[in-house]
């Protein structure tokens, strides 16, 4: 796991070595099989985390199995070329958003960038979403997937308004494909016969191809995230108690 900001200074939540072994520990407890909420909460408890460090280590720490399983479904962005693609539209604009805005990131164990600002639920239209949506939709103009369908949740506020205009934005840009607000994205996403874009480790893990998009617009801007307090953790045991 790795973590990060998208001006690729440190956040003040993730200097701690505390974090570090906090990593170690949450790490070790899923890979001997414990239930992920317990595991985070002994491990919170124990090295007195805030909210926040206790959110960056459920973003990026996964077991060694979890991992490993969906590393196996990332494929190359170029892939998408001449497929069909669909896109977890929140999920990907937020995570490109948070880096723009230099909110931290964190790079997690199963190779996927997530964002930390638990902002999905209470998305607002921000300076920064026109970029955000600029920058999917320059990856797209040069990859040229077959068809692009970009998915909304209804139930946030102006969702519809949003994929009204990624679809214009669309059209006008000469890429194939629609945008739609709907109830429930998962529904779709989970069994799509083509690629996903996503980070959300529910529908990764019931995907055949998965690429990070977010996540490649990132370390194509950002070309050298800098190491952070948590990187580098090494699966080694935690310390005796």
């Amino acid at each position: 796991m790795r973590s990060t900001t998208g001006s690729l200074s440190l956040g003040g939540i993730l200097e701690s070595k505390g974090l570090r072994m906090a990593a170690v520990d949450f790490r070790y407890l899923l890979d001997r099989g414990y239930p992920r909420k317990a595991a985070l909460e002994l491990a919170g408890n124990r090295y007195q985390l805030t909210y926040d460090q206790r959110h960056l280590l459920h973003r990026g720490v996964f077991s060694k199995e979890d991992s490993k399983s969906r590393l196996k479904r990332i494929i190359p962005l170029q892939e998408i070329r001449n497929r069909d693609l669909a896109i977890d539209g929140y999920n990907v604009i937020i995570t490109v958003e948070a880096a723009l805005s230099n909110r931290p990131l964190v790079v997690a164990d199963d190779g996927f960038i997530r964002d930390i600002s638990g902002l999905s639920g209470s998305f607002r239209k921000r300076q920064k979403t026109e970029e955000a949506i600029q920058l999917v939709l320059d990856v797209l103009k040069k990859w040229r997937p077959s068809q692009t369908l970009f998915l909304f949740d209804a139930p946030i506020s102006k969702s519809g308004r949003l994929a009204q205009e990624v679809r214009s934005r669309m059209e006008k840009d000469g890429i194939l494909g629609d945008a739609r607000a709907v109830d429930v994205p998962e529904k779709i996403l989970i069994g799509f016969p083509g690629i996903v874009a996503t980070s959300d480790t529910a529908i990764i893990d019931q995907s055949e191809e998965v690429v990070d998009l977010a996540g490649y617009i990132i370390r194509q801007r950002f070309l050298r995230l800098r190491r952070s307090a948590a990187e580098g953790v090494e699966r080694r045991p935690p310390a005796a108690t």
